[in-house]
């Protein structure tokens, strides 16, 4: 039986692990090949490590696994020149392009507003920001050309719909998304291309589970473990979890960029566990 995205091509970036692999396996497995780009590096103040090269040729294998094909290349999302030119070739090799999906994206340790370095502040909003637009427009001229219409999904964050102190930074990147997704959708309805944006809770990442963000969620202790993070983040949702696995939120997005959701444009969609609620 044909899958829900049987022919289609996906542009994924951070796709070397957590979500992003999640997001290429979960459309690979619905008939879709995969453009993929990862930074592979890490990034300087960014409290955990980035993804390797290792890591990216693995996401190759398993997407592979499935009867898939994938290109993936190292690049910075921060470079629209290149973010341009990964696209174009691939789809030279592939044929067309339906699906975007910005995920690529990064946390940083706490700090207050006033005491933030620039280059902390600048290189959040390159990434987690300007990052997403260079996705969409690196792919909305091979959608629009292919004359069928087309699906662009931004991973912003809970941060995108509600206010947290000492992430000023990832706070303004994240509900940034949700205005450039909205204002996306109104330019390229007339195109039947589609542009929604979901907004995980806490996720089972390195993004999340690193010692910065325990530290954060239990600033009362000097040191604590990865339980501690865990009982402190459990508070935050209305349902029994600290966190959400990397495929809640690839389900979430397999429903956005499938033809179940195709009247769905200009939505932001919660995947967590009620915390909005609170």
């Amino acid at each position: 039986m044909a899958g829900k995205l049987e022919g289609k091509v996906a542009f994924i970036t951070g796709v070397a692990r957590g979500q992003g692999r999640s997001h290429a396996l979960t459309l690979a497995r619905e008939g879709c090949d995969i453009i993929g780009v990862d930074i592979c590096e890490d990034i300087p103040g960014v409290p955990y490590p980035g993804a390797t090269r290792a890591q990216l040729d693995e996401t190759v294998k398993l997407v592979e696994a499935l009867d898939r094909r994938m290109l993936a290349t190292i690049a910075d999302v921060r470079d629209l020149p290149k973010m341009t030119s990964v696209v174009d070739e691939g789809v030279a090799e592939l044929g067309r392009l339906d699906i975007v999906a910005a995920n690529a994206g990064i946390a940083a340790a706490p700090t207050e507003a006033a005491g933030m370095d620039y280059h902390i502040w600048q290189d959040m909003i390159d990434i987690n920001l300007n990052g997403a637009y260079h996705a969409a427009r690196a792919g909305i001229p091979h959608i629009k050309a292919g004359g069928r219409g087309g699906s662009i999904v931004i991973t912003s964050s809970v941060a995108g719909l509600h206010p947290f102190a000492n992430i000023p930074h990832y706070v303004t990147a994240k509900h940034g998304t949700v205005g450039l997704a909205k204002s996306l959708a109104l330019e390229l309805g007339p195109d039947s291309i589609r542009v929604n944006t979901i907004h995980p809770t806490q996720v089972a990442t390195p993004m999340a589970d690193n010692l910065a963000t325990w530290k954060m969620f239990r600033p009362d202790l000097e040191n604590p473990t990865h339980e501690d993070f865990l009982e402190a983040s459990r508070t935050l949702q209305v349902l029994p979890t600290p966190w959400v696995q990397p495929e809640d939120i690839s389900n979430a997005l397999l429903f956005l960029v499938s033809d179940d959701a195709r009247y769905i444009t200009g939505a932001a969609l919660p995947v967590d566990a009620g915390a909005l609620l609170k």
